[in-house]
This record gives structure tokens, sequence and C-alpha cells, in this order.
């Protein structure tokens, strides 16, 4: 993979997360879409900002973003651009640092290259695929965890069910709360729902690269570029706990009804 196909995905999360900046220090203008999900104008402007940025690095790849309306044609191509302009736009709006931006290309299903920006953290997020994963530049490494019982976990709280575990801060983006797993400051990170690709693409690659075992909640392989663009949840861990957190998961009411429904 050439180095500078790397340098200029990077060199593009960094614009994007220039910008981010930049439109939060003049305040921006804000609203809700279907379901209440929470967006503004900074989403859009990196959003544009990015496909312009990433169809000049590789325009033969399809697009997939939050806030670009789907279209079907990305399923004939052998390379995806998935982007999240702004993964965890509450914080974002809110002052707080718990954002970032996620770039991912995606071939034949499988991430290459995976970019997050956090530039309110001062962290930048790096992996290609078979090459390991950086934080500003320093190799990540999954933590040596063998026990569920302990494990860390971005949350605010647990249910009762979960008590013997450990929480840990969490912010509101899903994406560093895998890198988190990643670098070795949490051990677990899981949901159970039907979530997008872009939430999540560019994280897993990260998490891989420094070691962690990575599947959907129910324990099956993740894959992108699919036709509904989602996944039924992510479950991201140390390698050590990652059967034991299956088990756990499958416990939980919530998953049949969620895992039958139709998609």
């Amino acid at each position: 993979m050439p180095e500078t196909l790397v340098d200029a995905v990077t060199a593009a999360a960094a614009e994007a997360g220039q910008l981010a900046l930049a439109k939060a220090a003049h305040g921006v203008e804000r609203w809700e879409k279907a379901g209440g999900e929470p967006v503004c104008e900074a989403d859009l402007a990196i959003d544009a900002l990015l496909r312009e940025r990433l169809a000049g690095i590789d325009a033969d790849a399809g697009w997939l973003s939050e806030e670009t309306a789907d279209n079907t044609d990305r399923l004939k191509c052998d390379r995806l651009w998935v982007v999240d302009p702004i993964d965890g736009t509450r914080d974002y709006l809110r002052g707080r640092p718990g954002w970032a931006v996620s770039v991912a290309l995606i071939e034949r299903g499988r991430p290459l290259i995976g970019v997050l920006e956090a530039p309110a953290r001062g962290e930048r997020w790096v992996a290609r695929a078979g090459l390991g994963a950086t934080r500003n530049g320093l190799p990540v490494q999954v933590a040596a965890r063998h026990a569920l019982a302990g494990a860390r976990v971005p949350a605010d709280r647990f249910a009762e069910r979960d008590h013997d575990l450990v929480p840990v801060p969490r912010p509101n983006s899903i994406a560093l709360r895998i890198a988190m797993v990643a670098s070795g400051e949490a051990d677990l990170v899981a949901t159970i729902r039907w979530g997008h690709e872009w939430d999540v693409a560019a994280a897993v690659l990260i998490a891989e690269e420094a070691g962690a075992t990575v599947s959907d909640a129910a324990g099956r392989p993740l894959a992108f570029n699919t036709p509904s663009a989602e996944a039924f949840g992510v479950l991201v861990t140390a390698p050590g706990i990652h059967a034991a957190a299956v088990e756990r998961l499958a416990t939980y009411p919530e998953m049949t009804e969620k895992l039958g429904r139709a998609r």
C-alpha cells in the first residue's frame, strides 16, 4: 500500500478536523434528523470537504457517508469511502472533546485504511491493513485481559447484570470508544442495536490492527459495503474475553428481539 495514499487520507481528515474546530469557535446552527439524532452545519460542511478531497485521492471509489443520501451504485465499486464527518455530534455541540472525524477506505468489504481525527483531544489515529495502528504516530496495542469480570468499559452506568464490569470515561463517539480498546485504555465495547457502517468502519480497523477481536453483537464477522450499510451491533474486545462477552450478550433479553428484526 503506497505510503502516499495513507498520508493523503490523513491530511484530508486533518483538514476536516480543523474545519470542525473553526466552525465550533463561531457557533453552529443545529437541528434534528428523523429519530431525534442531532446534526449541525459543521457536519454538512465537513461532508462536502471530505467528498471533494477523497474523490481527488481515489475518484473510482464509491461513497457512503452519514450526511449524504445513500446511492446503491456504491455496491458496484471494489473500493468505497466510508465517512462520518463528526462522530459524536452531541459532544461536539456541547463543547466536549469526545468527537472525531472518521474516514475509512474499504476494499472488497474490508477496511484498508482507517483514520480518526480527534483534534479536540489532540489525537490522530491511523491504521493500515496488515501494518498496525498508531495514535499520534506511536503504535497502540490492546490490553492483555483474560477474565470478563473486571473488564473496563466506556460507560456512564451499568445494568445490574453487568455489575462486575468497571466503568471508564465514555466519549460520545463510538469510534473513539473502540479506539480506547485499541490503545488498552478499555477492554470491551459493545452495542446491541442495528448500527451504521460509517460509525465503526475506521475504528474497527484501528482496533483489529492493535490486536483486538472484532465482531457484531452476535459474534459474527463484520462486513462493509453491504446493501443496508448496517450491522447488528459491534463487539470489540481484548482477545481473551471475546468469547465470554459473546456468551453474556446472548443472555440479554433484547438480543432476541433486535436480532430478529428484519433489515
